[in-house]
């Protein structure tokens, strides 16, 4: 029985801080904008990127660059 003099005044003042904190919380903003981060996930483009190199299909492998027209020795 003693310790509900001390156990109910700690709850209540916890409750308070809670109450404050959340009020001080939603005065700055913290909850305003719920929702577009959460969509901003879901909607982001997750597609690979286009390949920026070029594959020769004569040698099988992979070139970094075209070759320019007329300039090939194979021709």
């Amino acid at each position: 029985m003693e310790s509900l003099f001390l156990l109910i005044p700690l709850s209540v003042l916890a409750i308070a801080v809670a109450v404050w904190i959340f009020f001080r919380m939603s005065d700055s903003g913290q909850f305003d904008d719920m929702d577009s981060p959460a969509h901003g996930v879901l909607l982001d483009d997750d597609r690979p990127a286009p390949p920026t190199e070029a594959t020769d299909p004569e040698k099988g492998r992979r070139c970094t660059a075209q070759k320019p027209p007329g300039l090939d020795p194979d021709q």
